[in-house]
């Protein structure tokens, strides 16, 4: 009886971090993916995909640049200081994802930006996003960048 009872609390804590595991391979494939439309938006398609990852109403607080209240503030922005300007790298060992019951998900982790006219990469910052999953979709509705370092 205690082996079974062993094997079931084996099973469940397993079957724990698999799910774990996924959530954070599914999270940092949405992060990729909203990063690369990030790193491509001078062009107006991938600005429009970037966009689409974001809620209408999503709010971004950066310690630096302040706060925005809703996405088309945020991707007017995205376009008019960053777009074709910066890319944005994560700091792959520092990503981490968790789950928000009946809501989607937690990110957070460090990311750097990069200029694309001298290539320095001139400091690190702390994010972390909330996102929301609706109809098998994901969305940001927050953003929080904030203890900008230099590298």
């Amino acid at each position: 009886m205690d082996k079974l009872i062993a094997i079931s609390l084996l099973l469940v804590s397993m079957s724990a971090f698999s799910i774990e595991d996924n959530l954070v391979a599914e999270m940092k494939d949405m992060d990729n993916k909203v990063f690369a439309s990030f790193n491509h938006c001078a062009d107006e398609q991938q600005l429009k995909l970037h966009e689409s990852y974001f809620a209408e109403k999503v709010e971004f607080y950066h310690d630096n640049g302040g706060v925005t209240w809703d996405r088309q503030s945020m991707i007017n922005n995205t376009k008019n200081y960053a777009c074709g300007k910066y890319t944005r790298s994560l700091v792959e060992e520092s990503f981490q994802a968790y789950p928000i019951k009946d809501f989607g998900a937690i990110t957070e982790g460090i990311h750097k930006f990069c200029s694309l006219e001298t290539g320095s990469c001139d400091g690190k910052a702390k994010f972390l996003m909330l996102w929301q999953r609706t109809n098998g979709q994901w969305q940001v509705t927050r953003v929080v960048s904030y203890g900008h370092l230099p590298n």
